[in-house]
Parts: C-alpha cells; structure tokens; sequence
C-alpha cells in the first residue's frame, strides 16, 4: 500500500513516530500527480518545489524532537477560488488567467499555520458555477473512478484529486452542492459546514449569501480535524458566525442510539436513479440496525427550491462579477473606447454558463422584474428555512441522496443547462436555509460508480452530522476504497 492511499489522521500518527518522512510522503503524492494527472487533470497549478520545501522543514522540526500540528507535513490541494498569497487564484476563468492574490483568504492563514504541504490549485467550474466541472475555462477535469464520467463540480478538482490520491485533503467551496455533490461522485467526504461558520475573507465571490468554504477528505475523521482548524470568528467577514467552535473530534463517536432521522419524501422524487434510491434507503436502514430512529418528514416548499436558487444566486452573481470589467480587475482586451473595451473584455473573457448567469441575475435585478423574480425567490428562501426548522423539531438529523444519480458521461448535460441545475435539487436547500450537511459514500452503482449519503443537520450542530457520519462509516469499508486508476492500487 502507497503513502497516497492513507488518510492525513494515519499519515500524521506515522510522522510523528517517525515511521515515513514528510518528503518521503511528499515525493509519494507528486509521483501519483506524475502517473494519473494526465488522465485525472484535477490541478491548475502544480507548486512542486515549494511542497518539498515545505516537507524539508517539518522534517527538520520533527528530527528537533518539537511536537507537530495535525496537518503539518501532510499533502493538500486548494480549490482555486480560494485566494492564495504568491499563487495564481483564477477561478478556472481566462478573466483572472494571470491573477496573483497579494493575501491569503482567512481559512488559507488559518491553514498555513498548521505547516501542511501545498501542492497547488485545483481544477473548478468557472466562478463556481456548474457542477460537473466542464465549465473550466482550461479543461474538464475526470472522475477516477471511470475517467469518461465528471467528477461533479464546482469543486470537481478537490474531490478528483483526494480520490484519485494526488492530494490527501482539499479544501472546496459550497454554494448550491459544490462540496457535496462532487463528493457523493468521487466516493469521497465532503462537509459545507453552517453558513458563516468559516470566513469567506479571500474566497472569489460566486453568490454571498450562500458561499461557504469547506473540507473534502478520504474520511469523517480528517474531516474533523480540518473543521477545526478552518472554522472560528474572522472580523474581516461581516457573516462570519461568533459562536464558540467547539472541538469536532469530539464528536468521532460509533453511537447513533435513539438519534432521530428524518426521511423527506420530497428528496426521494420521480427521476430519481433507482440505484441511488435502493442505496441510500440501505443505508439508512443501515442507521437502524444500529438503533436510530426513523421518521418520516416533509419539507414542502422543495419542490420550489431550485427555482428560487436560480434566481437568487445569478442575482448575486451578477453583481460580484460586475468588478471583472479590465479596469479594476481581470485581464483586457483592448478596444478603440472604453464601452468597447469592457464589453470586448467580458465578452470574450467569461465563458457561456457564466455569462448566462450574470444575463440572468441582471433580468432578475432588473427594475421591472424585482418584484417577479428577485423578491418573490427571496421569499421563498424563508419558507425552505421555515420548512427545517419545523422538521427539526421532530428529528436531530435528515438524510437523503446527495445527488439524484451517479456521475454521468462528459459532455452528456453540458448542452442542456437545465438538466444540469437539477442535479442540485438535494443539496440547493441547505445553502438556502444556511444549514451543514455532510456527503459520505454509501455503496456503488451496477457500473461501480460511487453513491453518496446527505446528512443534514441543525444550524451550528456540525456534531451530529460527524457522529452520524463517522458511525456509519466505521460499520462500513468504503472510506478504504479507492478509484483503481493507473493500475497502482
């Protein structure tokens, strides 16, 4: 068994004892980039000499005899929406092609403090927006588990690349799935946790009122462990959470004894892959084996959820990216006037799905359709929050599938932008209503692709969503499952 196929929690337990050195460990990773980037392409930037760097000085503080953090030493990708002092931050857009951040995002400092091993930027939908990863302005990044599937997106690079071995944790962000589903189709464990509970200082806006940094892990333990050390107050984030951040490895319990959860008949809808249902409801009954209980719910104002998303968040959009104009940020194309000049520059700059969705939230916006649009989504918004918050009065958690099939072939939706937004349609009402959800994997499709459990949870309670997680997980053996690519595992 390679270094690249363990967990960070192994790999930290196995640096400390000196049984592996970081560089060791570092040169296993970049020799699985080596070997299946070609095949994966889950990176934009690949900083190869800064993490040997990086893993020579922890190798230097641990032969020092000095105790090390638990990322310390320890390989791992960034998504690349993700503003990273010294490397290039472009959002997978030709728009930011050249753009170099002069300052961290507050959960990249928090990161670095712990002196892990960056091995660069990874692959995404444009701006965030899509979820197959197709929509990269440089190339579509592959599932490893069958390289002619998507890996989901918009953090398609983050999942590839913990399932594929090229990393052994990234960070991705979560606006209507971004985390989850590409999760749920790499076989991977992917936490959008609570709305404000990490700072979106330094992460490029998509939509702002949903946008929330999180990890994507081989396990529920890794996960854990980055929650603490990503999550906290930042001053520099009006939304950012002041509630205590309470130790999540804590909650590492095999015990789901008496918990409550909720099935909503609304997530388990017509269209649904019968492989994804038959899976996830053999999970949970899974949860009953070991003595939780189920309880039928209804979230009724779902069926409306998607709607209201796609309006809200191109709204939003539509006014972040308003900057990307040539003259505050983003590359030129030079024209004859200045209105030549930023027309030319976004038109030819942006890629399509973002264009649409900046046409789509500017209509939306627009003086004569506020109204019709805008506030009636807005409005909507409340009632999905109110829909939880009724259900969690009656259960401690909800589950259903994190996506309504397994991944699908490249190039398959990608002509068909509403087929697309409805691979959304469990995972957009948490970023509506600011709750955390969690996707694990749960079994494989007849074609041996992965299939992932949504856990969802009360606002703030990250807690219960890892003890349910990491309960099930430790039932099961598919967090030691890896894509069998390049023929090395």
């Amino acid at each position: 068994m390679r270094l690249y196929e363990k967990p960070a929690h192994v790999l930290h337990d196995m640096l400390v004892n000196k049984e592996v050195t970081a560089v060791a460990l570092t040169e296993d990773v970049l020799k699985r980039i080596d070997e299946v980037e070609g095949d994966v392409k889950a990176y934009l930037t690949i900083t190869r000499d800064e993490a040997l760097a990086q893993a020579k000085a922890v190798d230097e503080k641990i032969a020092k005899g000095e105790t090390i953090s638990f990322l310390e030493g320890i390989p791992g990708a960034i998504k690349d929406n993700i503003c990273t002092k010294g490397i290039k931050t472009t959002c997978a857009s030709k728009i930011l092609e050249n753009f170099v951040p002069p300052y961290d995002a507050t959960a990249m400092t928090k990161i670095k403090a712990q002196n892990p091993v960056i091995l660069g930027k990874v692959n995404m939908d444009e701006f965030a927006m899509g979820g197959s990863t197709e929509n990269s302005a440089y190339h579509p990044t592959c599932n490893p588990w069958n390289t002619d599937c998507v890996p989901g997106g918009s953090s398609g690079g983050s999942a590839a690349s913990v399932a594929a071995g090229t990393s052994i944790w990234a960070l991705g962000s979560d606006t209507g799935g971004s985390i989850r589903q590409p999760a749920s189709f790499c076989g991977v464990v992917g936490l959008k946790p609570t709305y404000g509970r990490v700072s979106r200082y330094g992460l490029v806006a998509y939509a702002s009122s949903l946008d929330q940094i999180g990890p994507v892990t081989r396990d529920v333990t890794d996960c854990a462990n980055i929650l603490n050390i990503i999550c906290g107050h930042d001053e520099m984030d009006s939304t950012s959470s002041e509630a205590e951040v309470p130790d999540f490895t804590k909650a590492l319990v095999e015990d789901v004894k008496g918990l409550k959860i909720g099935l909503p008949k609304e997530y388990f809808v017509d269209g649904m892959d019968p492989e994804v249902e038959k899976t996830v409801r053999a999970a949970i009954e899974k949860y009953k084996e070991l003595g939780a209980e189920i309880v039928d719910i209804s979230l009724p104002h779902t069926k409306y959820a998607i709607s209201a998303y796609y309006l809200i968040a191109p709204a939003e959009a539509a006014t972040n990216l308003q900057r990307y104009d040539g003259v505050s940020y983003g590359e030129r194309v030079e024209s004859d006037d200045l209105v030549g000049m930023m027309t030319k520059t976004r038109t030819e700059k942006f890629g399509e799905e973002v264009k649409r969705r900046i046409v789509i939230g500017n209509y939306a916006l627009s003086a004569g359709y506020y109204d019709a649009y805008y506030l009636k989504a807005m409005k909507v918004r409340t009632l999905v929050q109110q829909d939880y918050t009724e259900a969690f009065k009656k259960v401690d958690v909800i589950m259903a599938p994190t996506a309504p099939t397994p991944a699908f072939k490249i190039g398959e939706m990608i002509s068909d932008p509403l087929q697309m937004y409805l691979q959304d349609a469990c995972t957009v009402p948490l970023n509506l209503a600011g709750l955390p959800g969690m996707s694990i994997p749960c079994g494989y499709s007849a074609s041996g692709m992965p299939i992932g459990l949504q856990i969802i949870g009360k606002a703030l309670d990250e807690e219960t969503i890892i003890r349910a997680a990491y309960t099930y997980e430790q039932s099961q053996n598919y967090h030691n499952e890896m894509a069998k690519l390049g023929g090395n595992n």
